[in-house]
C-alpha cells in the first residue's frame, strides 16, 4: 500500500490493517493555481516527477514564471514532508511488485498521476489506484495511466471529496507519522 499524504495515509492504513500489507507513502504536491489554489494546474511527487495539467494552464493563461513559483515552494513542502513522515526509515522497496496507490479521493488526478508515475519509477510491475470517491471522468482519465482502478463510488454531480465524508478535518503530520510508525511495527512483529 502506497498512501498519498496526507489524506490518503488514515485510508490506506485501514486497507492494510485489513490485507496484511506492509504501508509506505508517495510524497506528491498539488501545483495550485495562484489566484485558486484548490484547482490543480498539475503535481509534483519525489525523484523529480512532474504532470501539468496542459487544459488548466493554457484556459487560464498561466505564465511559465507563475507555475515555477507555484514549484519551487511545492517542492520545498514535498521534501519537508518526505523527511518529516520517513525519519531514517528507507522507502519500502517496490521493484517488480504490484502496488495499491491510496488516496481519499479524487478531483482532477493530477497527485495521483503524480504517484502513479513515482510508483513506477521505482519499478512497480504494477500499479492499481484505490480511493473511497471520485468523479467519473477523473476515473475515466486515470485508467489510462494505472493498470487498474478501484473506486467504490462517482457520484453525479461532483462537487467536492470533503462532501462524500461525515469527518473530514485535516490529517495532521502527526496523524501521518503515528500511522506510519505503527504501520512498521506491525510490519516488524510479522516477521
Amino acid at each position: 500500500m502506497l498512501a498519498l499524504p496526507r489524506g490518503g495515509v488514515p485510508v490506506a492504513f485501514e486497507v492494510a490493517e485489513e490485507l496484511g500489507a506492509p504501508l509506505d507513502v508517495i510524497v506528491v504536491r498539488k501545483l495550485g493555481v495562484p489566484s485558486q489554489p484548490e484547482l490543480a494546474m498539475g503535481a509534483v511527487g519525489e525523484d523529480g516527477v512532474r504532470v501539468l495539467n496542459l487544459d488548466v494552464l493554457r484556459h487560464l493563461h498561466i505564465s511559465d514564471r507563475a507555475l515555477l513559483a507555484v514549484e519551487v515552494r511545492e517542492r520545498d513542502e514535498l521534501e519537508r514532508r518526505a523527511r518529516t513522515y520517513r525519519g531514517d526509515s528507507p522507502r519500502y522497496p517496490i521493484d517488480g511488485c504490484t502496488v495499491v496507490v491510496v488516496d481519499d479521493g479524487l478531483a482532477t488526478g493530477s497527485t495521483a498521476r503524480a504517484a502513479i508515475e513515482v510508483a513506477r519509477g521505482h519499478g512497480a510491475r504494477r500499479v492499481v489506484l484505490a480511493v473511497p470517491v471520485a468523479p467519473s471522468e477523473t476515473v475515466a482519465e486515470l485508467s489510462k495511466v494505472a493498470d487498474d482502478v478501484v473506486c467504490v463510488a462517482s457520484p453525479h454531480p461532483f462537487a467536492a471529496i470533503g462532501q462524500w465524508y461525515e469527518d473530514f478535518r485535516q490529517t495532521s503530520d502527526a496523524d501521518v507519522s503515528r500511522l506510519l510508525s505503527a504501520a512498521r511495527a506491525r510490519r516488524q512483529d510479522a516477521t
